[in-house]
């Protein structure tokens, strides 16, 4: 059979090539060509049209991602680890992945691109990619879930974390290129610390070791650890230190500028504004940068080939997040530690719990000095008792006993003393005079404070008491409990009339002062370094901060005497410090041994005699009390798990801050303590997560709100 032109059409007579040419025209007129994807009309990407997004919403029940379908124009820009914004909430269908139009625009990372969804019906396209910034990689995603995981929070809360805030300008202009790598540092006064020239001399040759390390008294403790940094960059690699706030932050800062030059590294605090801070931070994302210092933030920062972590003082409260999941930075370092099996550095003056129990499971190596170093670095500690108090009644009046006045008017001579108080303000707490019972208003059982007039007032609701009387015993006098800094400054000043009194505390916290004779009053924490150290210290009030009704109470209060103590001059040059303390309990010798890591492993012994964190891991549960016994039964806890409590929590005042697990102003709310043994924290952070995410999903509002905590920093 032939065609109208006298071709054969694939008859015995074709030629080979037409035949060829007549078979591939038959079968595409067979299978008819494929029509472009779209989405209301618009073209869809080609190769892979779905992208998969984590959307900023953090709420358990939807703590998973959602595929989106790409418009044609937005596929270029719409890579793994870009901001979009994506359509989300009321009129949008929840399904396994997709949404329907309809809903409000909220923020989201695409994760993934895909060429197919798990979604049958219609996707939603993606409705902005805000910028083609990659800020999300791989690496940073699967810490923030790991993070999630073991806080039992959503992906969505650590990512808030840990991505800063866009801002437009930082980003358009370009990083630097990396420098090359600095030469390997001597060990310097690392050569003080039993194998510490070991430890530099490992991570300039690219290994992980992994230690905890007591710092010498001393402002020695920056240059070490500019010093360690400097060594992994020497071998090619990244560091991350992350200090408790900015004062600290400074001191590595310009410890690391000496030693590496400008430019070298980032600073990435709170202090340095939304603009320099995300400049900063992507520098280091795109490798411009690899050494970064920072606040609890920075513990997510996106360190190319990271080689070591540093943590300094792990027990300041700064390094636990008080927004949720509530991650502290010292577990989130460990995590990168094994993630990325890079070096590890745990430093501080003195030794938590958590570090020797580090120490204990041979996780980490011990870094200390000997004896006869401490000696050498550390002040003279003296102690006062209570018998030196009751023969000097007109010292217990003005807060100073003998010694103490006298090791003040000696240090003086020869330049500032630091004067430590437990409390700031003029006249924190008042009590009576005769029973020494709290006062306390008679509308809301709140305590009394004694305004700057003289005035009472409740520190709760806020009523003034102008006929106050001692429920107890009817006494009418008052005195203070606790005198804080401005009442301290106050005496002092009357004391030492032509000496200068300085205070520094949380109204406004002093970096330096001079080492001019000087009386420096200041609260636990926001002790000023001073030039050349201080000639003594005075810690009052220590019964204020061992009598606090919490596990770590005798811990932290030989944190914060060790981190006074270690401002003042060697035993050698006269420094010495008087603690106003009943000199037999465990944290007061400490201090004049010197011993916070023997300290730590006492109280680690104890609490694995009672199955206290961090030996046992453990979840704090908030809630009004119908809810949380609601949500205690539906947990379907590890069998291994013990429910104390619940027990009254405390209000939180009203027109005050509200702490983590105070309860709401004028409501009752109960707080339950889940307690595990080792191997079982995964299993209780999944069952405490999978409860809320189901009281979520059946819309439990805010007045049966349950919060959950993982391993809460104080449990009372």
């Amino acid at each position: 059979m032939s065609s109208e032109n006298g071709q054969s059409d694939g008859g015995e007579g074709a030629a080979p090539e037409q035949l060829a040419l007549i078979r591939e025209s038959v079968r595409k007129a067979k299978v008819p060509k494929a029509k472009p994807r779209t989405w209301r009309g618009a073209a869809l990407a080609e190769g892979l049209p779905v992208a998969r997004v984590v959307v900023d919403k953090g709420v358990l029940h939807l703590d998973r991602y959602f595929d989106y379908a790409v418009p044609e124009e937005l596929d270029e820009a719409a890579q793994p680890g870009v901001r979009v914004r994506v359509r989300f909430g009321a009129g949008a269908r929840n399904v396994r992945h997709g949404r329907r139009e309809g809903g409000g625009l909220i923020d989201g990372f695409v994760v993934e691109r895909c060429a197919e969804s798990d979604y049958s019906g219609p996707l939603a396209a993606l409705a902005q990619v805000v910028s083609p910034e990659p800020v999300l990689d791989q690496e940073l995603l699967g810490l923030a879930r790991a993070v999630a995981d073991r806080y039992a929070g959503s992906l969505a809360d650590v990512l808030q974390l840990a991505v800063p805030p866009r801002h437009a300008r930082a980003e358009s202009r370009p990083s630097p290129p990396a420098a090359p790598p600095p030469p390997a540092p001597e060990p310097g006064s690392w050569a003080r610390y039993g194998r510490g020239a070991e430890f530099v001399a490992a991570l300039a040759s690219g290994g992980a070791p992994r230690a905890v390390w007591t710092a010498l008294p001393g402002p020695q403790w920056a240059d070490e650890i500019a010093r360690a940094v400097q060594a992994t960059l020497a071998s090619g690699r990244g560091a991350l230190v992350v200090v408790p706030a900015g004062r600290p932050a400074a001191r590595v800062d310009a410890a690391l500028r000496e030693r590496l030059g400008e430019g070298r590294h980032a600073v990435l605090t709170a202090d340095a504004g939304q603009e320099r801070r995300y400049r900063e931070w992507l520098a280091v994302r795109r490798g411009s940068v690899r050494a970064v210092v920072g606040t609890r933030a920075a513990m997510f920062a996106p360190v190319r080939d990271l080689g070591l972590v540093v943590i300094w003082d792990d027990g300041d409260a700064s390094h636990s997040d008080d927004n949720a999941p509530f991650p502290h930075v010292r577990e989130v370092l460990e995590l990168r530690a094994a993630r990325d099996k890079c070096g590890f550095l745990l430093g501080g003056w003195g030794c938590t719990v958590e570090a020797a129990q580090l120490v204990e499971s041979g996780w980490a190596l011990p870094l200390l000095a000997g004896r006869e170093q401490v000696r050498g670095a550390a002040p003279l500690v003296r102690t006062v008792g209570d018998g030196d108090l009751a023969r000097d009644e007109a010292a217990r009046a003005a807060r100073l006993p003998t010694l103490a006045w006298q090791v003040a008017r000696e240090g003086l001579k020869h330049g500032p003393v630091l004067v430590q108080v437990p409390r700031r303000g003029y006249v924190p707490r008042l009590a009576c005079e005769r029973c020494r019972e709290p006062a306390r208003c008679r509308h809301c059982a709140g305590p009394l404070e004694a305004r700057d007039s003289g005035a009472l007032c409740c520190a709760w609701c806020g009523r003034d008491e102008g006929a106050w009387h001692c429920s107890e015993c009817g006494g009418f006098r008052l005195r203070a409990q606790v005198v804080g800094a401005r009442r301290t400054a106050e005496e002092l000043g009357r004391a030492f009339p032509a000496v200068p009194v300085r205070t520094s505390g949380r109204e406004q916290v002093l970096d330096t002062v001079g080492g001019a004779p000087a009386l420096v009053v200041s609260t636990p924490g926001a002790e000023p370094v001073a030039e050349g150290g201080y000639a003594a210290a005075l810690l009052l009030d220590g019964w204020a901060m061992l009598g606090r009704p919490d596990l770590r109470a005798s811990e932290e209060a030989l944190r914060r005497w060790i981190g006074a103590a270690a401002l003042v001059r060697d035993q050698s040059a006269g420094g010495t410090v008087v603690i106003v303390a009943e000199p037999t309990l465990r944290p007061v010798q400490a201090l004049v041994r010197w011993d916070p890591v023997g300290h730590a492993v006492r109280e680690l012994s104890e609490r694995a005699e009672l199955g206290f964190p961090p030996v046992s891991r453990m979840a704090s549960v908030t809630g009004a009390p119908d809810a949380l016994s609601e949500f205690l039964r539906s947990a379907e806890l590890p069998p291994d798990a013990e429910v104390l409590g619940p027990v009254p929590v405390a209000t939180s005042a009203a027109g005050r801050p509200r702490r983590p697990g105070d309860a709401p102003p004028g409501e009752q709310w109960e707080r339950a303590l889940v307690r595990v043994p080792p191997g079982s924290g995964a299993a209780l952070a999944r069952a405490l997560k999978t409860a809320q995410a189901a009281r979520m999903a059946r819309g439990a509002g805010q007045q049966e709100a349950v919060r959950v905590r993982i391993d809460p920093a104080d449990i009372g």
